[in-house]
């Protein structure tokens, strides 16, 4: 299994390398460190100089020795210097080649801190990519964790929702911590919801866990918790988050089957989230059970 973090030497570069550090480690995957370069082929009204395409490769080469020298023992870590007409296109062609399970990105350097303001390269990812994405709230690299404590998948009913389940139960199991449900069934609810659309939001997150607890391994625990409020934003806002949790989001069901395409719900959580956020391609798993 093979994580592609998308690197460059400014603080979003080492958030990604930070969440995906402890990503590998929880998965016992393998690190591709991948650093993009504008494609020698584009073309330009002044060609550079060789001598400056050779300072940018050996200056591209010296940070990423920096990133991998920030690598801890016990996760195994290549780098790769790439060329590609833009960074996103870069990474998703660096996941194909080398059959990547998850590319990891870092946020915008002007988000708040322990938040996560969406770049053009998470964008453009987070709208074509075929396998999950990770996205690192900006600071996470600050943190004094070196794993995951906790994983957290937002529920709903849409189509494609026990997908993402499956998911997230494949990843608590693999990393052996225990599952929290988050169910945002009830959210949106007019003010004056019947007690009858509270009891199936409740009923509905009861089946959910049923379903997770009886797939998860001996001694994974497995919980619920139901979100509520006029707002998705302010139901992420009222939920305890454990600074070492990842959560789990699905496409939006615009998504092209296996692709990626951000939805509403998970855009607005991004706003509030103080934790790494991973989201998953709509009707395939199969990347991150391995």
């Amino acid at each position: 299994m093979r994580f592609i973090v998308g690197y460059t030497d400014t603080p979003a570069g080492k958030d990604a390398l930070a969440l995906g550090v402890r990503l590998a480690r929880a998965r016992g995957a393998r690190l591709e460190i991948v650093l993009v370069l504008a494609s020698e082929s584009r073309a330009t009204l002044v060609p550079a100089a060789p001598s400056y395409d050779r300072h940018v490769r050996e200056l591209a080469e010296s940070w990423l020795a920096g990133a991998a020298a920030r690598v801890p023992d016990g996760v195994d870590a290549d780098t790769h210097v790439v060329y590609a007409e833009s960074l996103a296109e870069g990474l998703l062609d660096t996941s194909k080649r080398l059959e990547g399970s998850m590319i990891v990105v870092g946020g915008a350097s002007n988000g708040l801190r322990h938040r996560y303001t969406i770049g053009s390269v998470p964008r453009a990812l987070l709208h074509s990519a075929v396998v999950p994405v990770a996205l690192a709230p900006r600071g996470i690299r600050k943190l004094e964790t070196s794993g995951i404590t906790r994983v957290t998948c937002a529920i709903g009913r849409r189509p494609g929702a026990d997908r993402l389940l499956d998911a997230a139960v494949a990843a608590a199991s693999s990393a052996r911590v225990p599952l929290r449900l988050l169910s945002l069934v009830a959210v949106d609810l007019p003010a004056d919801a019947s007690d009858e659309a509270l009891a199936a939001a409740e009923e509905h997150a009861t089946t959910v866990l049923d379903y997770a607890t009886r797939h998860l391994p001996e001694g994974i625990d497995a919980d619920v918790v139901i979100a509520s409020g006029s707002r998705v934003q302010d139901a992420v806002a009222s939920v305890s988050w454990d600074p070492e949790e990842v959560v789990f989001v699905g496409s939006s069901r615009l998504a092209a089957s296996g692709h990626l395409f951000l939805g509403t719900t998970a855009a607005k959580m991004l706003r509030e989230l103080p934790v790494p956020m991973i989201v998953v391609p709509r009707d395939s798993v199969i990347t991150i059970e391995g």
